[in-house]
């Protein structure tokens, strides 16, 4: 899986179920006609015909649905002259495979439209998933970025958790975070909170002055639309910030898991000795936001993720022991660890990967990297 990118599909499975949906109406046919003129006297197998169109209404288009139909009622005319059946039954059996045909291009019909309309809003899921949620650069300032993310809900690309990571005056600032629950609820919320991050990002003076701003775009989305599900929920978020003149980094975590960071070819959480709480919890108590500072020299490394990873349990109950995992891959190039993340959960979760998950690693390469984008009018503070 390409570090950066969404996980996708594999689409072989669905090909091939679709290929044999298209050729089971022929087989099913086949099989009718040869056990009808094997049969011993008395015994016909013609009645089955009627399987032919009613498959095909499945995956044929309106005019194969037809062809088949037709092809069908041809079939039982040929079986009519072979067993020497009577003028009368011959003639019902038509009508009756005529019926079944009819209805079986109606619904042939209404399935193609209800495709065409399913394809028209995945189109439109997908430019959404993009808006929403946009690629990483792979490298921004003198960091790399690799990203994994796995959406719980099947076919979904978007879950609750979500990133995002700019290239701002005098650095880099990022954020991963974890929308309370599932489902198109917390799609809201992270999408209310990455528009946020956004408008805010460039120009708040420091991390405490860009968790307020995210915390004021929740409760104004709230008050402006008091109904929906982003007034309720609450998020943790971490927000990171990588200056350029200084080997450190900056995070701030609003109820958010610690990162892991790898110094000297060592793997320890950062400490986090006073979290915020999560966004949208603020006025529960009075806090404030606390900065932690930590050395981010060259050939470090620091892993954001959510709690999809750390809470993935295997079978006998006990959490995915990430640190350890980590501290294994320490000499793996930084492109290759969130792939070997992603095969471990899968592999140790009881049911596979039941959350969402999102985790991104950010690099410091050895040699320091030539800074890109547009030139930083003002360093960060």
């Amino acid at each position: 899986m390409p570090s950066g990118g969404h996980r996708v599909p594999s689409p072989t499975g669905t090909r091939t179920q679709f290929t044999l949906g298209l050729a089971l109406p022929f087989l099913a046919l086949a099989l009718v006609v040869v056990a009808d003129l094997i049969s011993s006297q008395g015994q016909h197998f013609d009645r089955l015909l009627v399987v032919g169109p009613a498959l095909a209404a499945i995956t044929w288009s309106v005019r194969g649905t037809l062809a088949i139909g037709l092809l069908s009622m041809v079939l039982r005319l040929f079986l009519a002259i072979a067993q020497d059946d009577t003028a009368a039954d011959t003639i019902s059996a038509e009508l009756v495979l005529a019926a079944v045909t009819v209805a079986a291009v109606w619904v042939s019909q209404a399935r193609t439209h209800y495709e065409r309309d399913l394809r028209d809003v995945m189109a439109v899921a997908e430019v959404v998933q993009r808006v929403v949620l946009r690629p990483l650069a792979p490298r921004l300032g003198g960091v790399e970025l690799h990203l994994l993310y796995v959406a719980a809900a099947a076919k979904a690309s978007i879950g609750g958790d979500f990133y995002e990571a700019v290239r701002v005056p005098g650095g880099v600032r990022v954020m991963l975070g974890d929308v309370q629950g599932k489902g198109l609820g917390a799609v809201e919320t992270a999408s209310v909170l990455l528009g946020a991050y956004r408008a805010a990002v460039t120009d708040a003076p420091d991390l405490p002055s860009l968790a307020d701003r995210l915390e004021e775009g929740l409760a104004r989305y709230g008050a402006w639309d008091p109904d929906s599900d982003a007034a309720e929920r609450f998020a943790t978020v971490l927000l990171l910030e990588l200056p350029d003149d200084g080997d450190v980094a900056r995070l701030l975590s609003c109820g958010h898991p610690a990162p892991l960071l790898q110094h000297d070819g060592h793997v320890r959480p950062v400490p986090l000795t006073d979290p915020s709480l999560p966004l949208n919890l603020a006025g529960l108590c009075a806090s404030r936001h606390h900065v932690e500072e930590v050395p981010f020299g060259p050939g470090d490394r620091l892993l954001l993720y959510t709690d999809g990873v750390s809470e993935t349990r295997d079978r006998a109950g006990d959490f995915y022991p990430l640190e350890e995992r980590l501290g294994r891959w320490t000499d793996e190039p930084g492109d290759r660890v969130l792939p070997l993340l992603h095969r471990d959960l899968t592999a140790y979760g009881a049911g596979g990967i039941d959350d969402d998950v999102a985790a991104l690693l950010v690099v410091r390469p050895p040699e320091p990297a030539a800074v890109t984008g547009a030139a930083a009018p003002a360093a960060l503070p």
